[in-house]
């Protein structure tokens, strides 16, 4: 989708890119270059241009220039140099905004190794090189490119990992060149200022082959100038990684390392990076910073203990408030309580010695009413029969009291009375059970006291009877004809079974039919109450049944209407004649709890 409000510089450059020949295409690029410097660096203008540059695919455009051949580009290395910076200051501060994740893991990677593959051909145009002034601008043009290289790796730092695995760069660093050399370290050295963690992520055989190569260049070198980038490059990469000064100083590859360190010449520009770098790989100095290491290590660990347990405190500290108040609101709320029970507790005694005093008094002005009332000869009665009826009330209260005690006294002995009962019962139902399970699944054991003697006997008594009483013979037509009864008496059987069984059927479908209606007859609202076709439901569609219904309804409409006087002389079940003329209404209105209407 491409944005609203582009620029028209860049809608005029990417219709002549995409009208004008191939071999032009580069020479119309670099004018991105003109594009991006009129505009101040940091400025949302500028994100803007790039964002319209990365739009209409100009960034694509440069990264297929890079890959073509260079001796058919107009302007040579020159244009390429360019290109390199024009396609580094575009990716720079891009926000690619839909199409990240192709911008990062795609566009990104193929634009930093194009970078090195043009690095490598510039070196080995510049090995070639006879000419001085041939080289001199070659080697211009390649610290274009490292230029380039590192701004794009110093922006997005997850190409460092891609540009330190690359074999192109590991050839790149392997020249004997003293110029490319530099060059190429001096930038390895500025990658690792600006993210030293990315060393480490690559493989371990890219390490080693990078290792060794600035170990070479230190120690096998003449120039003063590889050799003191090199020391320079060593040095930032074992004080920024443990891994890489445990490897320096334990690994077999670099068991002399330090004997032919010892061995450089003194006195040179980087005698103190040199001395620096035999001080860290000296045992007494490793130690020194393991130990560092581990009391940094332990602090760190310190650190973020104590401050859990601060976090964990601070966090607890409020829920502790809380409690504290909870606390001291429910003792606060417990002694007022208790305050306002005990003068609850004082008022009702107040109140009970008042009522005591105003009962004694209200008595005692009762006695002396009455003494007034009564004569002088019945005051002894009188006070006899208070003195009775005092005694019967403190009988009375004095009894309850004391049966109250002892039922109380008695209740333990109740209760295990009352589980001791509970118990038995649950005991005899369990074993009345069990003698129960116990008839009915005892085999059968024969007959109890048949003796011998006894079996004899019966034998000869069954002799005898079959003696008296012998069987008639039958012939073989009288067999047919009783097997052909028999045979008849059993069809008629199972043919009277058939009919019985439907019959049964039927009968019990009437039995549901009837409790059907039953239900719907108890669960039907009054006739006040129903609504609608409600009454409809109840509609009977047996005529018998309708005039039985109505002759009945008649008749008990007939009994409420009739006089007491006529009354007088019937009982309960008699029956009453309805005219047949009133039975001639129509029986389609008559409510009879059953079927629906047709």
């Amino acid at each position: 989708m491409k944005p609203t409000g582009t620029d028209p510089r860049i809608l005029s450059l990417a219709a002549e890119v995409a009208k004008s020949p191939e071999q032009n295409v580069p020479v119309i690029l670099l004018k991105l270059k003109e594009i991006i410097n009129s505009t101040s660096l940091g400025s949302s203008e500028l994100k803007k241009i790039k964002q319209d540059i990365y739009s209409y695919d100009l960034i694509q455009y440069c990264l297929l220039v890079l890959s073509q051949d260079y001796s058919r580009i107009q302007g040579g290395w020159s244009t390429v140099s360019q290109l390199t910076q024009v396609l580094s200051h575009c990716c720079v501060g891009l926000e690619p905004g839909e199409d990240a994740e192709e911008f990062y893991s795609e566009l990104l990677p193929s634009a930093a190794e194009s970078f090195l593959i043009l690095g490598r051909r510039l070196q080995t145009c510049f090995i070639n090189a006879a000419k001085g002034e041939e080289k001199d601008e070659l080697l211009h043009f390649f610290q274009i490119v490292t230029d380039s290289l590192f701004w794009l790796v110093g922006d997005h730092v997850q190409l460092i990992q891609n540009v330190l695995q690359s074999d192109h760069f590991l050839h790149l660093l392997q020249t004997d060149d003293v110029q490319i050399g530099s060059t190429v370290m001096t930038m390895l050295q500025n990658i690792l200022h600006i993210n030293s963690g990315g060393l480490l992520r690559i493989e371990g055989k890219n390490l080693h082959s990078i290792l060794d190569e600035v170990v070479f260049k230190l120690l096998s070198t003449p120039s003063p100038t590889i050799r003191s980038t090199a020391t320079k490059l060593l040095l930032l990469m074992a004080e920024s990684h443990k891994e890489i000064l445990i490897l320096l100083r334990l690994s077999a590859c670099y068991k002399g390392l330090r004997g032919l360190l010892n061995k450089q010449e003194t006195g040179t520009e980087f005698s103190q990076e040199l001395r620096q770098l035999l001080g860290l790989l000296s045992p007494e100095v490793y130690q020194d910073i393991e130990e560092q290491n581990l009391h940094k290590a332990a602090c760190v660990i310190q650190a973020y203990w104590k401050g859990f347990q601060t976090r964990k405190r601070i966090k607890k500290l409020p829920s502790a408030v809380t409690t504290l108040q909870r606390s001291f609101r429910t003792k606060r709320t417990k002694i007022l309580l208790k305050l306002n029970r005990q003068k609850e507790e004082e008022d009702h005694r107040l109140q009970l010695q008042l009522q005591r005093q105003r009962a004694m008094r209200l008595s005692r002005e009762s006695r002396l009413s009455l003494l007034e009332i009564v004569h002088p000869g019945q005051v002894e009665k009188h006070n006899r029969e208070m003195e009775e009826k005092s005694a019967l009330i403190i009988q009375k209260h004095w009894k309850g009291y004391r049966e109250r005690k002892k039922f109380h006294q008695q209740r333990p002995s109740l209760m295990e009375y009352k589980a001791a009962v509970t118990l038995q019962r649950a005991a005899l139902k369990f074993l009345a059970k069990c003698r129960k399970k116990k008839k009915v699944f005892v085999p059968w054991q024969g007959l109890r006291g048949l003796t011998d003697a006894r079996r004899v006997e019966l034998k000869q008594q069954v002799d005898d009877y079959v003696r008296r009483h012998p069987s008639s013979p039958m012939s073989d037509v009288a067999s047919r004809e009783l097997h052909a009864q028999a045979q008849e008496r059993l069809q008629h059987y199972f043919m009277g079974r058939a009919l019985e069984e439907r019959a049964q059927q039927h009968r019990e479908a009437l039995m549901a039919q009837i409790s059907t209606n039953i239900e719907q007859l108890m669960r039907a609202p009054s006739l006040k109450e129903a609504e609608g076709k409600e009454p409809e439901l109840f509609i009977s569609r047996s005529r018998p049944l309708a005039a039985k219904a109505k002759q009945g309804h008649l008749a008990t409409l007939k009994h409420i209407q009739a006089p007491w006087w006529k009354k007088l002389g019937e009982e309960p079940g008699d029956e009453i004649d309805v005219p047949k003329d009133e039975l001639s209404i129509e029986l389609g209105t008559l409510f009879i709890g059953g079927t629906k209407p047709p």
